[in-house]
């Protein structure tokens, strides 16, 4: 095979196959008489292993030790390795077209935070009464349209499930409209503002105690360590940098007091 070929077959360009030359990862084949180099079997299998760990996100350094290890073992194993890589990410592929196909036969009107799952189109239809134009439920919904789509599904579902639950009294709606409202009006107010407080209760209120349970792995909040001594969780750290000083404290009192840790 020429250089064009093993390209096209692996699916590269002749560039990739030059550069991965260059960085040492695909072993040069010698040239013919006529000058051209011509490529074998074994040379497109690392190539398409290249390929493969590229595309799971390893760097080229990493893909060099990898391929070190790959060295003293025979071309059977290898295209058995690199068999076992394509049926994970033709699974990976057919869960992603499953969820794809579920959005698109939901019934619920698409959302500006969309696409997300039905699940959590259900929810927000359901919180629709009390959103209205409120700022923070606009944010509140943003942040539940990033776990939907970065949480692990085992934690989505328990997230989600903790949300249904905590909206499924006949006042909880109700409940959290008031502490929307209460946030809203700390929009310019400082940290120190004396309605933080009666905010923080309201919003501790509406909480699901699910919510606190798996922390940062479960659910992404790390809901449990937002005392601002450092401890909190990345996501938490970045939501109150996203919020007015006295909503990020009404925020950060609320979980301390929905987890049980007091003011």
């Amino acid at each position: 095979m020429r250089i064009g070929e093993i390209a096209a077959i692996v699916g590269v360009t002749t560039r990739t196959v030059r550069h991965y030359h260059h960085q040492g990862l695909l072993p040069e084949p010698e040239r013919l008489a006529n000058g051209y180099r011509t490529y074998t079997l074994r040379h497109a299998v690392v190539l398409a292993r290249v390929r493969r760990l590229t595309e799971l996100g390893l760097g080229l350094a990493e893909v060099r030790d990898v391929l070190a290890d790959d060295a003293g073992r025979d071309l059977e194993e290898v295209l058995e390795e690199l068999d076992s890589d394509l049926a994970r990410q033709e699974a990976e592929l057919a869960e992603r077209r499953q969820r794809l196909r579920s959005l698109l036969r939901t019934e619920s009107r698409p959302t500006a935070e969309g696409p997300v799952s039905p699940e959590l189109a259900e929810l927000f239809a359901r919180m629709a009464p009390v959103a209205g134009d409120s700022p923070m439920a606009a944010r509140d919904r943003e942040v539940l349209a990033l776990l939907d789509s970065t949480v692990p599904p085992g934690g989505r579902e328990r997230l989600l499930e903790a949300w249904r639950d905590a909206v499924e009294p006949p006042d909880a709606l109700e409940r959290a409209g008031q502490a929307y409202a209460l946030l809203d009006a700390l929009a310019d107010a400082g940290p120190g503002d004396p309605r933080v407080a009666e905010a923080a209760r309201a919003l501790a209120a509406c909480l699901p105690p699910g919510l606190l349970d798996g922390g940062e792995e479960g659910t992404g909040t790390g809901a449990g360590s937002g005392d601002g001594d450092g401890s909190e969780g990345v996501f938490l750290r970045a939501l109150y940098a996203d919020l007015a000083p006295a909503q990020a404290e009404a925020v950060r009192l609320a979980l301390r007091l929905a987890s049980g840790d007091g003011p």
